[in-house]
């Protein structure tokens, strides 16, 4: 048997008094692709945050390829990671958030490049060549030297992707990718994220988009109240949920 890439063990998280993850256990493939559904509030993105350890833990593990992720055991205890060690299990996560986040002040390339040449050491004409692979396989070849004002939301999310993919990491998340953009500009980002899919790139995406869970995801997972409530193949949990939560929510969003 393969060892997942991404394993959650009893994952829980709180602010203040509000525990917002109670206990998350799941495990993710090499080469899936898991859509997470779940009404607001129900720790979908503190989940993925803290994938990448955005938001520390408060009990359990999370484990992607092989790696304690934002900790190291010593002596009988755990320890949290400094800065630099952080950082650097963060390379092979690459995260798209609901907001672009792009350098305003910055090309598409240079926004491409800025991680490479600072984080990897890459050259800067390795760097570009690379930027200018990456914008290419997000249709967006002709737009290298465009500014962030002067592209769609959508091109901006694009973008984003690319910027995530220039560090080549095992995973990629996603945080609601297309709820920021207009409805005529969703289907030019998720287009690309079916691509990265097609190509075997290991996905956790937070969606409301029921369409792309439905054709794309292996899996389909169910959060509601900080805890998984039912996940399984996307036939099943969209089409056959069983439990009375997900049936009450599916029935509110499709």
């Amino acid at each position: 048997m393969t060892e997942p890439l991404v394993r959650a063990v009893n994952v829980r998280k709180s602010f203040g008094d509000l525990e917002v993850l109670r206990g998350i256990d799941l495990e993710i493939n090499r080469g899936e692709v898991v859509c997470v559904l779940g009404p607001s509030g129900s720790g979908k993105s503190t989940f993925l945050r803290c994938i990448n350890h955005l938001d520390r833990i408060d009990k359990g593990e999370i484990w992607v390829d092989g790696h304690l992720i934002g900790y190291r055991r010593a002596h009988g205890h755990t320890y949290e990671l400094r800065p630099h060690e952080i950082a650097a299990q963060r390379r092979g996560i690459g995260m798209v958030f609901q907001k672009f986040n792009l350098f305003p002040h910055r090309t598409a390339l240079e926004n491409i490049t800025e991680a490479p040449i600072f984080v990897k050491r890459q050259s800067k004409a390795d760097a570009e060549a690379r930027a200018h692979e990456l914008l290419e396989r997000v249709n967006l070849g002709d737009r290298a030297d465009f500014y962030p004002a002067q592209l769609s939301g959508g091109q901006q999310q694009r973008v984003a992707i690319a910027r995530a993919l220039a560090l080549d990491p095992t995973l990629m998340l996603f945080d609601e990718p297309t709820s920021a953009l207009d409805p005529e500009l969703v289907g030019e980002v998720l287009d690309t994220m079916k691509d990265l899919a097609s190509d075997g790139m290991t996905m956790i995406v937070v969606t409301h988009e029921i369409g792309f869970a439905r054709e794309v995801a292996d899996r389909v997972v169910f959060m509601d109240g900080g805890v998984v409530v039912e996940h399984g193949p996307p036939r099943q949990v969209l089409d056959d949920p069983q439990h009375p939560r997900t049936r009450g929510f599916l029935a509110k969003v499709i």
